[in-house]
């Protein structure tokens, strides 16, 4: 499974790599609607959906498919107050917007013995800055639901615009998780090594860095304010994560992701 979502993550980039001339024609379409002007936009921000692929649970060597909502803040002015981000997304600098994410539920039918966790829920902050030909960024979130605590992302991306309307990304990024976080899913207490009939060792997993990897993305205007986005991920599970039963016996320390998705731009006077 692993290595379909890579070779559809390597098919997505070059697909959008093919087609430079397609790009630039879209993105100066004379019949584009004029910009709203300059000194009128106090609000640019990006919604959109689509579908990410992602381990079944937290460890898991199995796959399914889930929504992937896709929200980004680029600008925002009060006047008299503060303006950050900028109205002109190439331009980049300082940034920031929500963070999400979803982690199925886990049941007896996946880890036999092993307590049920109820699917969780992440809400947070991502906060970035982004040069010409790299950024760097650091997300936070709460966790709620079947498992509980803080968990985030620290990383970085060089970054490449081949034409005008194809943005590329690809670096490292590191994961982080709290004691509460880990406990939910990576321990194992004496009575599920009982129920278990001693497949899984009792473990008892610390906070820290939870994993290790890489994280590419591509996006493409294919029309004026529309994007298709591509983003894909290989993390390999560290620390306690990787040392868990849990991932030891029927998991995997390799992790991947790919999502695909459209998104719109929206430009707004709000003062």
């Amino acid at each position: 499974m692993s290595r379909a979502i890579l070779r559809l993550a390597a098919f997505a980039i070059s697909a959008a790599s093919a087609v430079p001339a397609i790009a630039a024609d879209t993105y100066v379409d004379p019949s584009r609607p004029p910009a709203a002007p300059v000194e009128s936009i106090d609000l640019v921000f990006e919604l959109g959906a689509g579908a990410m692929a992602s381990p079944d649970y937290e460890g898991s060597d199995d796959y399914e498919a889930s929504p992937w909502p896709i929200f980004g803040l680029d600008y925002l002015s009060i006047p008299g107050l503060f303006a950050f981000g900028s109205i002109d997304p190439q331009i980049g600098g300082f940034s920031i917007g929500p963070s999400f994410g979803y982690i199925r539920e886990r049941d007896d039918d996946d880890l036999d013995g092993l307590d049920d966790v109820d699917a969780t829920y992440e809400a947070g902050i991502k906060l970035g800055y982004e040069w010409e030909y790299a950024e760097v960024y650091g997300e936070a979130r709460y966790a709620f639901g079947g498992a509980e605590g803080i968990v985030g992302a620290v990383g970085a991306n060089a970054i490449a615009r081949p034409n005008q309307a194809l943005l590329l990304k690809a670096g490292p990024r590191a994961t982080f998780a709290s004691d509460d976080y880990m406990d939910t899913y990576f321990d194992v207490d004496p009575d599920e090594f009982v129920r278990s009939g001693g497949k899984f060792d009792a473990f008892d997993a610390d906070g820290g860095f939870k994993s290790v990897g890489l994280e590419a993305s591509a996006r493409y205007e294919f029309a004026p304010t529309w994007f298709l986005n591509a983003e894909g991920s290989y993390m390999r599970l560290v620390g306690d994560a990787k040392d868990s039963p849990i991932v030891e016996e029927e998991g995997s320390e390799d992790q991947f992701t790919f999502g695909l998705g459209l998104s719109k731009r929206f430009s707004l006077d709000l003062f």
